[in-house]
């Protein structure tokens, strides 16, 4: 009997300690929430999708060999010259992810004496295709087309070109570039009989307005 009290008084403290056990426990720590990065924004960069027109200046130089074999003056005199150009350059251009493919046509003015004056280069005209990598900002590309002289002495010629450019965004709408192109052009006239072919080196810095 003594044995039965004692575990009930046991049994009875141990229900009245354990709510106090419960209430004084310390809640379990809370793990810290892991925040995700915000996304960062890609750039592009431009879209060289659309319409231009703009100026270009440069040099051109300009050689149709050394006469020879016409019993005249002229014998012996080198056609060649050298003298600043420039003009007006427009075009259209399309993007195929970092592909760039455009059209455009050019019209400079000249006074190019060729061989001290028995020629003057005075207008130069192309129907140009282009093609090129945009890497943002930038776009590199290489250039042909046909290609018109108006060349006094020998009257109008046609020929071809080939070259190469790089272009640069510096607005939305302001671009700044650079362009090489070599010109060909097969028997601009006769000197004595003699078929005179020419060829030309043109470098042109260009600013275009894009639209």
């Amino acid at each position: 009997m003594k044995l039965t009290r004692t575990m009930i008084a046991a049994f009875g403290a141990t229900a009245l300690a354990a709510p106090a056990f419960a209430g004084s426990a310390d809640p379990a720590p809370m793990e810290p929430m892991i925040q995700a990065p915000a996304p960062v924004a890609m750039s592009m960069g431009r879209d060289w999708t659309g319409g231009y027109a703009g100026l270009q200046l440069g040099y051109a130089d300009v050689d149709a060999g050394t006469v020879s074999g016409t019993g005249t003056a002229l014998d012996g005199t080198a056609l060649t010259g050298d003298d600043v150009i420039g003009g007006l350059t427009l075009g259209y251009d399309w993007q195929f992810g970092n592909f760039v493919a455009g059209v455009g046509a050019d019209a400079d003015i000249a006074d190019l004496e060729i061989g001290g004056g028995a020629a003057t280069l005075e207008r130069v005209y192309r129907l140009k295709a282009r093609a090129g990598y945009s890497f943002g900002d930038g776009l590199l590309y290489a250039t042909g087309g046909g290609a018109g002289a108006d060349i006094d002495g020998f009257g109008y010629n046609t020929g071809y070109f080939v070259g190469a450019g790089y272009e640069h965004m510096v607005t939305n709408n302001i671009s700044l570039g650079g362009e090489v192109l070599y010109h060909e052009f097969d028997d601009i006239g006769e000197i004595g009989g003699n078929s005179i072919d020419a060829e030309a080196t043109t470098f042109q810095i260009r600013a275009n307005y894009r639209f």
